[in-house]
């Protein structure tokens, strides 16, 4: 048995989750509402407010998707109770963001600056006075990291002087500089 795919999803209170036909799950919550169509060859029950997942047999394919609709399903139940954030950090002189209306303005060096509008479901908020810390929130975890890793994709830290834009508890590797003339 797949360690992840067999443990059961809790359901927190003020959570509902509809299986529908094909295994289409739609989680709703406190933050919001999720669906998902996942692998019809999994069978969801939910059993005394737990979701379980079962693979029909221990073929590699089922094995693999075990796991894997399992760990979905507790990022769909997560994000609608709790949501998930990415927090990132400009790093760099005269480097900074604002926010504008719902999206963001970002100055990275670059001759122009940089607008972001958020997709559905995602929000921008800048944490610091000085426009360094922002964050990216969501319910949804992949699209919370997939728009994280765009933004820092337009200017990534480099490694000589650290400038750049970076997930919050990064850790970039520093490189030395020319060492000069030895005589």
């Amino acid at each position: 048995m797949s360690r992840i795919g067999r443990m059961p999803i809790p359901i927190p209170s003020g959570v509902t989750v509809d299986i529908g036909r094909g295994n289409q799950v739609t989680v709703k919550g406190p933050k919001g509402e999720i669906s998902r169509t996942l692998s019809s060859e999994m069978t969801i029950e939910l059993e005394d407010e737990m979701l379980v997942v079962k693979r029909p047999t221990d073929q590699r394919r089922h094995r693999a998707f075990h796991g894997l609709t399992r760990a979905l399903l507790a990022n769909m139940v997560t994000g609608v109770s709790e949501g998930y954030r990415k927090e990132l950090q400009i790093v760099g002189v005269g480097y900074r963001a604002v926010q504008r209306d719902e999206g963001l303005v970002l100055s990275l060096g670059f001759s122009h600056p940089v607008e972001i509008h958020p997709p559905e479901g995602i929000t921008f908020t800048v944490t610091s006075r000085d426009g360094r810390d922002f964050t990216v929130e969501g319910i949804d975890k992949e699209l919370v990291g997939k728009v994280a890793a765009e933004i820092r994709a337009l200017r990534k830290p480099e490694p000589y002087k650290g400038k750049g834009v970076r997930y919050a508890d990064e850790h970039v590797r520093r490189k030395a500089g020319k060492a000069g003339k030895v005589m």
